[in-house]
């Protein structure tokens, strides 16, 4: 621990990417788009690298249909899969993936690889959404493993995913704990139907939210998007436009480095570790908290 404390100092300035894509038409072709831009990222100096939310098929939940479930057959191969990525790679790997925990039982999982093919740890979706299009509560049990950091050679990772994003509590809770960065891969687009002013509406609070999680806990924060559009396969829908705009933040919710809506790329910034002390230092969010009036919080609403 002492030692993973000391590498996160020692080396203020850190290369990371990021890479926003699209669907393939399949779960093998993806894979191939994706693993050609891991190691091109890592060809070009990125230490950490993140994946978007369940990078590797499309995102099936637009419909309620048991047969995607057997999208998690696979899951002890594919964690396999990944770690080898990381190892060959040298690079620490945010991936997420469906996992099969038991029969009847699946998660929406980030795993976390160390440089070495390793699992340094793992975090289960906590806030699972129930939307036309996003229908998770049908596929994903919630995480019960709690809001834990996870460390890594390159410092303490505050991971949540996709509508985790939209609560502050959880972000917070990471940095209590000690996560050093917070890192959300996701899925979210919008609907064609939907007017123009209503979607920038909605990009627009998407990264707002996200930024002021970054602001309030003084700390950067890496947000993986993906682009295309995506069909429902039940026809019921017309499908999910992403909306991509994946983009990297500092310390005071600067945006350092952002995708556009449609291509798919390779976000990279580097994040300086120097910079979060001197903002916590002007700005001591956590200093001024007054813990003893917020058991409030602890309830559903407070009437």
């Amino acid at each position: 621990m002492l030692v993973v404390g000391l590498c996160w100092r020692q080396i203020s300035l850190m290369k990371i990417a990021l890479i926003q894509q699209a669907y393939h038409s399949s779960k093998d072709k993806t894979i191939e788009v994706t693993r050609t831009k891991i190691a091109q990222a890592s060809e070009n100096g990125a230490k950490l690298i993140v994946l978007q939310e369940l990078h590797q098929t499309e995102y099936f939940c637009q419909s309620e249909d048991t047969k995607f479930f057997s999208y998690a057959d696979n899951f002890e191969d594919d964690i396999k899969f990944w770690a080898d990525i990381a190892r060959e790679n040298s690079v620490v790997l945010v991936t997420s993936l469906f996992e099969r925990r038991t029969a009847g039982m699946y998660h929406n999982t980030a795993f976390v690889f160390e440089s070495d093919g390793s699992i340094a740890g793992k975090y289960r979706k906590m806030h699972i959404p129930d939307d036309p299009a996003f229908y998770e509560k049908f596929y994903f049990t919630p995480g019960d493993g709690g809001f834990e950091p996870i460390d890594t050679s390159v410092g303490r990772l505050g991971v949540l995913i996709c509508w985790d994003q939209w609560y502050p509590e959880a972000s917070r809770i990471m940095t209590l704990k000690g996560a050093e960065v917070l890192i959300y891969p996701t899925a979210i687009g919008w609907f064609d139907s939907d007017s123009y002013d209503e979607k920038r509406r909605q990009l627009d609070s998407w990264i707002t939210i996200q930024r002021s999680h970054s602001i309030a806990n003084g700390v950067p924060l890496i947000s993986c998007n993906r682009v295309g559009f995506e069909a429902d396969s039940s026809g019921v829908l017309d499908g999910i436009r992403f909306w991509g705009h994946s983009f990297i933040c500092g310390t005071q919710g600067e945006v350092i480095s952002q995708a556009n809506s449609t291509e798919e790329t390779i976000l990279y910034a580097d994040i300086d570790h120097q910079r979060t002390k001197e903002v916590r230092d002007i700005w001591p969010f956590l200093r001024d908290r007054r813990i003893e009036d917020y058991r409030c919080l602890l309830n559903r609403y407070c009437d």
